[in-house]
């Protein structure tokens, strides 16, 4: 572990030389790629500082444990050999996690599904509840939300909806939400207060580069039509809406919320990339099976991740084992504990994983 990071903090600092250089301050793309770099190597670099001055302050207390006769002297000194024995731990902990390797879609934008499953107009409108709940997350962490299609049932709920949440490390946060999510709760038609259980699913997809996917145009079938919808100005009425057709996986992308058939032409294309993208990682998930059921991923979508308990205002998700009992909160967006939690397992499983197999 210490070549490694003897090696990254050799690496940083030819980073900075080159990042000082003029022909690279010209380089747009070179430019990028350097920071990018920076911005992944230095807090492992800043970390390893930390743990060689723990190191180093453990050696000076020994020193005036050996040499220093003055007994209030030496009590201080036994104080900050403990403390710094301590940060060598915590120290040694991080590093191990900063070392795991890195998810290439960590950074990406994504693209979220939300479609109601059991349940008729309950799922559909804790599906609706869902993609609120995502949207208060996203306003709290500042990053865009951008909806691409929705089929709504006109009492607010959602049949369906796709939308894309655009910011930095948005699927490093938001990939552990894929699963079916269970609500429990009294629906209000339900005259005999008896409760029900209702679901939705929720796929987390990494948004696709164009680097990485490439169509071929003979296999996509193009389609315009009117909008659909329940009415009023919102409704185009002109043959704007786009369904696209990828022939060899029979997948169906549908868009209609912009006005123009060229934008939604544009984001029907992006987004199929994107489910081909998320296609090939799944087929990657599948073939790696074994490794993946010892970590918290983003793997098997039909799994139940998460209980919504309203009567006894009670979240549970079901992979960590984690139940918190402040259903409000979470409904409006208060995701982080949750969120924090499954990180720490996820690291927590892979630190293990890589251990067993040194």
């Amino acid at each position: 572990m210490f070549d490694k990071l003897d090696d990254l903090v050799e690496k940083l600092n030819e980073i900075l030389k080159e990042l000082e250089s003029p022909e690279v301050v010209n380089d747009q793309e070179r430019f990028k790629k350097l920071m990018k770099e920076q911005s992944d190597i230095a807090p492992v670099v800043e970390k390893y500082n930390e743990y060689k001055q723990a190191k180093q302050d453990v050696q000076d207390s020994l020193e005036i444990l050996d040499e220093e006769s003055d007994e209030e002297m030496k009590e201080l000194a036994k104080e900050e050999l403990a403390d710094a024995k301590k940060r060598i731990e915590t120290c040694e902990q991080e590093l191990k996690i900063l070392l795991l390797p890195k998810d290439p879609n960590d950074d990406k934008n994504v693209v979220v599904e939300i479609r109601a499953g059991v349940g008729g107009d309950e799922a559909a409108l804790f599906a609706g509840e869902l993609y609120r709940m995502y949207q208060h997350y996203a306003e709290s962490n500042r990053w865009k939300i951008e909806i691409i299609s929705s089929t709504d049932t006109g009492i607010g709920g959602y049949k369906e909806i796709v939308f894309m949440i655009k910011g930095k490390g948005a699927y490093s946060k938001l990939k552990y939400e894929s699963g079916v999510h269970r609500v429990q709760r009294v629906p209000e038609t339900e005259s005999g207060g008896r409760i029900h259980t209702s679901s939705a699913s929720v796929a987390i997809m990494p948004e696709a580069e164009d680097v990485e996917v490439n169509i071929d145009e003979k296999d996509i079938r193009i389609d315009v039509m009117r909008a659909s919808g329940n009415g009023g100005q919102c409704v185009n009425t002109t043959d704007s809406a786009v369904r696209l057709t990828h022939i060899p996986t029979g997948i169906v992308i549908y868009s209609q919320t912009e006005k123009s058939q060229i934008q939604n032409k544009a984001k029907a294309f992006a987004l199929l990339k994107t489910k081909l993208y998320d296609l090939e990682q799944q087929k990657a998930h599948d073939a790696e099976a074994e490794a993946r059921r010892s970590q918290i991923g983003s793997g098997d979508r039909s799994e139940k991740i998460r209980t919504y308990n309203f009567p006894q205002s009670r979240v549970t998700d079901h992979r960590i084992k984690l139940t918190l009992y402040r259903l409000n909160e979470i409904m409006n967006g208060d995701l982080q504990e949750i969120i924090d939690s499954l990180t720490a397992a996820d690291q927590a499983a892979k630190l293990a994983s890589v251990e067993e197999s040194a």
